[in-house]
C-alpha cells in the first residue's frame, strides 16, 4: 500500500491483527493467481493497483466522503439499485462475502450447513476485518433465498443500521408491483438518511452513470467472443468484482481504456492463450472477492473462461435502465423494469435463466459449460440439474461443480475439470 492506514482502520474498529492476517492472505493469493498470469493486457495494471489498495486508498476515499457529509450504503446483492443511492448523493459499495473468516464465531449464529456466502458475510463482521462494512451508514440486506432471509434476523442484532428489502419470488404482475413498492420504500429511506430529495434530474444523471459502467462491462464481454480470447476469465472476473466498490466514473474510464487495448489485441489476434484453446462458460453462483478458486483451477488446467452467467458477470449487468422518462414515477418504473429482468435462481419458474445460459454458450463460442454451485445454496443447486440436461440435449457438454471457499478440494476439482477439458477439447 502507498500509505500506512493503521490509524484509519483502528478508528473504524477493525481487529488490526486479524485484518493484517487477512491482507497477507489476500496479497499472497493475488500474487499467486493474478500476477502469475502471462500475456496479461497492460491495462490490467489499474486493477492490480486497486487490489493493492483494496482496504487502503478506496477506504480513505469513503472516509473522506463521510467527513464531507456523504453517506455510504453497503449492499450484498445486485437487486439493490445503485441509481437510487447515487441520485440521493450517497455512495453504494459491495460488502465482503467471498472468503471464510471467523467460522467458529459464525457457527454460534448460523448452522454449519449454511452456504459459504452467507457465512462469509457474518465472518467479516464478527472478525472485524471488513472496512467497507464498518464504513457503511446503511447496510442493505434482501430477502432472496431462505438462508439470507433468516440470517438477516441474526445480523440485525450485530449491526444497528441494517435495512432489509423484500423481493418477489415469482415474475408476475404482483411480483413486479412488490418490487416497485420496495424500491419506493428504499428511495424514501435513502432520502431520509441523506436529507436529500431525489429529483428527476438527479435520478436521470445517476441512471446515466450506472448505464455507462454497464456499457463498459458489455464492451469487455463482447471482446471475449474473439478467438483467441484477448483477456483471461480471471481478469474479466476481477473487473466485474471491482465494479461493485470502485468509484463508478473512474471505473468506467479505466475499463474503457483496457477495452481499447483489447480491441487492438483482437485485431492482431493476440490472445491470453492460443487459438483453439478450449473455451468454457461459467454459470451459477456469484463470486465475490477473493473467491477465485474455480477460475484459477480452470485456467491453469488448459482452458480459457470466456463468459460468466452470474450476478458477478453478465446476469448482473445485462440490461440498461431506460432514462427517457420525464417524471420520477416513470424513472422509478424504468428502474423496476430493469431489475425485474434479472433472472436470479430465487424466481420460480425461471426459464429465462436457462435460455440465457444457452444463448451465452452459443454467442461466446463455448465448447462447454461449468455450472458452479456453492454448497448448501439450494436455488442454484436445484437449477443445476435442469441446466445440465437442457445443455446436453443441445449437444453442449456441462460439468456441475459444487464447492465452498475452502482449498481442501482443489485437487479433486482439478482432476474433474482436466477430464472435462479433455472431453470438450
Amino acid at each position: 500500500m502507498s500509505e500506512d492506514y493503521t490509524s484509519m482502520w483502528q478508528d473504524l474498529g477493525l481487529d488490526l491483527s486479524a485484518h493484517d492476517a487477512l491482507l497477507n492472505v489476500l496479497g499472497s493469493g493475488y500474487r499467486d493467481i493474478y500476477l502469475a498470469q502471462k500475456e496479461r493486457p497492460e491495462g490490467m495494471g489499474y486493477f492490480d493497483f486497486v487490489m493493492s489498495e483494496v482496504h487502503g486508498l478506496r477506504i480513505k476515499e469513503l472516509v473522506d466522503e463521510k467527513a464531507q457529509g456523504r453517506k455510504i450504503i453497503g449492499s450484498y446483492c445486485v437487486f439493490v439499485p445503485e441509481e437510487i443511492a447515487l441520485a440521493a448523493g450517497a455512495t453504494l459499495v459491495g460488502l465482503c462475502s467471498g472468503a471464510d473468516f471467523a467460522m467458529e464465531e459464525v457457527e454460534k449464529y448460523l448452522p454449519r450447513n449454511t452456504c459459504a456466502l452467507i457465512k462469509s458475510s457474518f465472518g467479516f463482521k464478527l472478525g472485524k476485518v471488513c472496512p467497507y462494512l464498518e464504513s457503511a451508514d446503511m447496510i442493505v440486506g434482501e430477502n432472496t433465498c431462505d438462508g439470507k432471509k433468516k440470517a438477516y434476523e441474526s445480523l440485525g442484532k450485530l449491526v444497528d443500521n441494517l435495512y432489509v428489502m423484500d423481493l418477489p419470488q415469482v415474475k408476475s404482475e404482483n411480483g413486479r408491483a412488490l418490487l416497485r413498492s420496495e424500491y419506493d420504500r428504499f428511495r424514501q429511506a435513502v432520502e431520509a438518511m441523506t436529507g436529500k430529495a431525489i429529483t428527476v434530474e438527479s435520478l436521470k444523471q445517476a441512471i446515466e452513470t450506472v448505464n455507462a459502467k454497464r456499457r463498459a462491462l458489455h464492451r469487455l464481454a463482447g471482446l471475449r467472443k474473439a478467438d483467441p480470447a484477448p483477456v483471461s476469465g480471471l481478469d474479466a472476473l476481477l473487473a466485474n468484482q471491482v465494479s461493485f466498490y470502485d468509484n463508478p466514473a473512474r471505473f468506467t474510464e479505466s475499463l474503457n481504456k483496457i477495452c481499447d487495448e483489447l480491441e487492438q489485441r483482437v485485431e492482431e489476434k493476440k490472445g491470453i492463450a492460443s487459438e483453439k484453446t478450449p473455451r468454457l462458460l461459467l454459470s451459477g453462483c456469484p463470486m465475490a472477492v477473493p473467491n477465485w478458486k474455480l477460475p484459477w483451477i480452470v485456467e491453469t488446467s488448459g482452458a480459457v473462461i470466456v463468459g460468466e452467467e452470474s450476478c458477478v458477470g453478465e446476469r448482473g449487468v445485462r440490461n440498461l435502465t431506460n432514462d427517457s422518462g420525464s417524471t420520477l414515477d416513470e424513472l422509478m418504473d424504468a428502474i423496476t423494469d430493469r431489475y425485474f429482468k434479472v433472472d436470479c435462481a430465487i424466481f420460480t419458474p425461471n426459464p429465462d435463466r436457462l435460455d440465457h445460459v444457452m444463448e451465452m454458450a452459443e454467442e461466446y463460442k463455448a465448447d462447454g459449460v461449468i455450472h458452479y454451485g456453492l454448497q448448501f445454496c439450494q436455488p442454484y443447486l436445484m437449477e443445476a440439474v435442469p441446466v445440465e440436461k437442457a445443455l446436453e440435449e443441445k449437444g453442449m457438454p456441462c460439468l456441475r461443480i459444487e464447492t465452498d471457499y475452502g482449498m481442501e478440494d482443489v485437487g479433486q476439482i482439478k482432476t474433474r475439470i482436466q477430464a472435462f477439458i479433455e472431453q470438450v477439447g
